[in-house]
């Protein structure tokens, strides 16, 4: 995973070395009220959404309450199931040659904004609004009907 993996996942890659390790996480889809999608900027220049690992004791929705906050500094009012993903498409190999494969509970979140912005300084280079024409791409193939309904 990167520098920021939590100790439970640590020490379960620490077991199983590089080999496929797989993690129930969470992701957020969040518009603005003009439809723009928010994503992370990670440090690698890659874009994200706000996501991350469900941890023990967990709840999704707690999960994902946590990493909107931690890597946008938003706070959820409301979240809502909008599809569970995984297979062969959400695996991913990192730079380090880790391999993983997601199962990712996909929400979509109402926010407010304190102004306080990310608290998680090292999965987080910066935030924008992208929309649907601006969009950068992702590395996890999300169905851009989830991410741009017709509605927003």
């Amino acid at each position: 995973m990167n520098s920021a993996m939590s100790p439970y996942y640590q020490r379960l890659r620490d077991a199983i070395g590089k080999d496929p390790l797989l993690i129930p996480a969470v992701a957020a889809v969040i518009h603005d009220s003009t439809g723009r999608l928010l994503l992370q900027e990670k440090h690698d220049g890659t874009w994200s959404l706000p996501a991350g690992a469900i941890e023990p004791g967990e709840t999704p929705e707690e999960a994902i309450v946590r990493e909107v906050n931690e890597e946008t500094g938003l706070s959820c009012t409301e979240c809502s199931v909008l599809r569970v993903l995984g297979g062969p498409g959400f695996r991913h190999t990192y730079h380090n040659g880790d391999e993983v494969e997601y199962v990712v509970v996909l929400f979509h979140c109402r926010y407010s904004d304190d102004g306080s912005g990310p608290t998680d300084h090292d999965e987080t280079r910066s935030l924008a609004w992208f929309r649907r024409e601006e969009f950068p791409g992702l590395a996890l193939p999300y169905d851009m009907e989830l991410l741009f309904p017709a509605a927003s």
